[in-house]
């Protein structure tokens, strides 16, 4: 993704000293800001504070959390009571996304294979880097698969734009580049398809119309910002040809849980017979889990992030107060789109029905690595 022309990661190694370097994305669209990460603590205030966000990104910056966890635990009594510690903190930084849990994981698998801590904490530092690119280019191998929908309507259309609907913000923000849900759609443009975009504002800390729609309007991509209650409406009068969202955790049976207010849109394109379809790379699944809106664990948030909204005036990102300062708050950050309402999901492997049996089909090392199929 390039910004006023220059190419960005949303995370990556400063270049001299041991630091990662993130974009803060609370302060856009009106301010650009590149934070440092020293320390494991600084990489769980990130995650949990919403300075990253989406599954990617939190899986990419935990995986570079436990470098730095590594590199702290060499000066502690116990490399591997602290190194454990981190691994904890860590994963319990936003409950509800899986990639964090996955990248720690798979991080202690690796650095356990080091004979002495320097050797461990290199693993550490080349694992890490691994994450990241492999999670940029699944996002890319996605765009490449997806754009196989965006193409058959374009047909059907015979020139006239394809019109999308997105919800929250599944773009190259919410992963190390590309993104997920947007990457066809970026592909599209780049291959000359007409698109235009309908970018659920995505209440209550407005991904969509703050973080999507500047994604959207830097990569010169023609899109509308819509409030999260019109998308049913759209539908109904045949503005919408195409929906495709992200996802924070999808079980084995392709049951998907995503931003709050995801579920929603998914009944109203089933009431209008429009495709929906979610995009996410193969670390965004959880393969023990079969019942989504059972076992999915839903974070619950802070009633500031419901009260409060924050905007421009006068130059300055101010906060202000817009329910009554005593009434009480339910803040549920996710829901689960249900299997059955998904038309299919995209994938760096291809594009499945949303279900146990084409989903492991895609993916058959996860029954050779031990998976054991639940009634």
């Amino acid at each position: 993704m390039k910004i006023k022309g220059q190419h960005f990661r949303t995370i990556w190694l400063h270049e001299t000293d041991p630091v990662i370097q993130i974009i803060d994305q609370r302060f856009l669209p009106h301010q650009f800001i590149i934070n440092d990460l020293h320390t494991v603590n600084d990489v769980f205030m990130a995650i949990r504070d919403m300075q990253v966000r989406g599954a990617g990104l939190m899986g990419a910056t935990a995986g570079f959390g436990m470098w730095l966890a590594a590199r702290e635990a060499a000066d502690k009594e116990s490399f591997e009571d602290f190194l454990s510690a981190a691994a904890g903190l860590l994963k319990s930084a936003r409950p509800t996304a899986v990639n964090p849990e996955w990248a720690v994981n798979r991080q202690l698998l690796a650095i356990a294979k080091g004979n002495t801590i320097d050797e461990k904490i290199k693993i550490a530092k080349n694992t890490a880097i691994m994450i990241a690119d492999e999670d940029a280019e699944y996002c890319r191998r996605l765009g490449n698969h997806g754009i196989t929908i965006i193409e058959e309507i374009a047909k059907r259309k015979k020139g006239e734009p394809v019109n999308i609907l997105t919800h929250c913000n599944a773009g190259w923000l919410a992963f190390v580049d590309y993104g997920s849900a947007t990457a066809p759609i970026y592909e599209a443009f780049e291959r000359g398809i007409k698109v235009h975009v309908w970018v659920d504002e995505t209440r209550p800390r407005n991904q969509g119309a703050g973080l999507t729609a500047w994604e959207l309007l830097n990569h010169g991509v023609p899109h509308t910002v819509i409030t999260d209650n019109t998308g049913g409406h759209l539908m109904q009068h045949q503005m919408v040809d195409l929906v495709i969202t992200g996802a924070d955790r999808v079980t084995r049976s392709g049951d998907a849980a995503n931003k709050i207010g995801t579920y929603l849109k998914a009944l109203a394109a089933q009431d209008n017979n429009i495709p929906f379809y979610v995009a996410l790379p193969s670390s965004t699944f959880d393969w023990q889990l079969l019942d989504g809106v059972k076992e999915i664990p839903i974070e619950e948030r802070s009633d500031a992030e419901v009260k409060y909204v924050y905007g421009l005036c006068d130059g300055e990102i101010k906060k202000v107060l817009i329910t009554p300062q005593e009434s009480p708050v339910a803040n549920y950050g996710f829901d689960v789109t249900p299997a059955r309402l998904i038309k299919g999901l995209i994938t760096e492997r291809g594009i499945c029905p949303a279900n146990e049996k084409d989903i492991l089909k895609l993916f058959p090392e996860q029954m050779k690595a031990g998976y054991i199929k639940r009634d």
